[in-house]
């Protein structure tokens, strides 16, 4: 396990709840995890797991009203930001945390082009003259292997290809060269040669920088490809933390068992793939015990009526489940998940 030196970022018991006219959405409800300098840490779940909440919050970009931050610590740097005003988080977004959202097309301002939305971080955070910010966007467009980047800084948002906005997005997001990046779901919009482009650029990139990096994901093979360590969030909480060798040699939440069986194999003659019956539940009316009792297989009384706590196992990793615990006696209880 890494040194707490390491730690560069660490998330404690996050909670971010929406108050609403239908009632209170608990979107991230209890979520623990930390990310060590240098390595690549996955978010990986459904969509309405709470992944792109979780990130939004550690920016402290959660619109308010109607969502607002109601419990835990986000420490960066031995720093609290859940307690920092916005004036101070101004000085830390782009800067020292950078996210790459999940739309280009919707993230940039299509009235202005590139090369002044790239040179605007360096203006802002930076306090360059319009001439020298200009010339470093230039210099960042090159740096993310865009063609002709002086032609390309002159160009708005709709000139250019998904591949190309999202390498500006890139360039935008590593201006200052932060010590934190956020992925929200980078290549989802791509297709998978452009998608396996950009994955490789921004590995190069965290290389060369040492910068660290949470990667959002419903992508397992994005997961394979990139991540060190992986949680996975199921309904607002972390069900399974654990390394990226372990989660796919020994899987050990039913939830992360199931996403590995929906995944189509070419070592094995299968007709049809497995889903995971059922939906997410409603943030607004959560299950009162293990949310994923609902649909898990092997669900059983205390099940639904307890949630279980993420506790640690022998090979380090953390699982929320009852299985892994001493109150677990399958052989004994009556299986109550209806599976659907």
């Amino acid at each position: 396990m890494p040194k707490q030196q390491d730690v560069i970022l660490e998330v404690r018991n996050l909670q971010t709840h929406f108050f609403t006219d239908d009632g209170v959405s608990k979107a991230v409800d209890g979520v623990d995890f930390s990310l060590n300098k240098g390595e690549t840490l996955g978010l990986v779940g459904e969509s309405g797991c709470g992944k792109s909440i979780t990130s939004l919050s550690i920016l402290r970009l959660i619109a308010s009203p109607p969502g607002k931050i109601v419990g835990g610590e986000i420490i960066f740097k031995g720093q609290n930001l859940v307690i920092k005003t916005e004036y101070e988080m101004r000085s830390i977004r782009g800067n020292e945390i950078s996210m790459i959202f999940q739309e280009p097309m919707t993230s940039l301002n299509p009235v202005y082009t590139v090369g002044e939305q790239i040179a605007e971080v360096f203006r802002l955070h930076q306090k360059m003259g319009r001439k020298e910010a200009w010339e470093k966007a230039v210099e960042m467009l090159r740096l993310v292997g865009i063609p002709s980047p002086e032609k390309r800084a002159t160009q708005e948002p709709h000139e250019l290809s998904g591949g190309m906005r999202q390498r500006v997005m890139i360039a935008m997001a590593l201006a200052c060269r932060p010590e934190i990046l956020i992925a929200d779901e980078p290549t989802t919009a791509l297709d998978v040669t452009i998608q396996a482009q950009i994955l490789e650029l921004m590995k190069k990139l965290q290389e060369e920088m040492g910068m660290s990096t949470i990667m959002i994901t419903h992508d397992l093979g994005v997961v394979a490809e990139t991540c060190d360590r992986v949680a996975v969030m199921y309904a607002g909480k972390v069900v399974e933390y654990t390394t990226a060798k372990n989660l796919f040699a020994n899987p050990k939440h039913p939830y992360t068992v199931g996403l590995m069986n929906s995944l189509p194999r070419l070592d094995e003659d299968v007709e049809e793939l497995q889903a995971i019956k059922g939906n997410v539940p409603s943030p607004f009316n959560m299950p009162q015990g293990c949310r994923f009792a609902p649909r898990c297989p092997h669900a059983t009384q205390l099940c639904h009526d307890k949630l279980p706590e993420l506790l640690e196992q022998e090979d380090g990793s953390k699982v929320r489940c009852w299985i892994y615990t001493s109150e677990w006696d399958g052989a004994n209880q009556t299986v109550t998940g209806t599976g659907v």
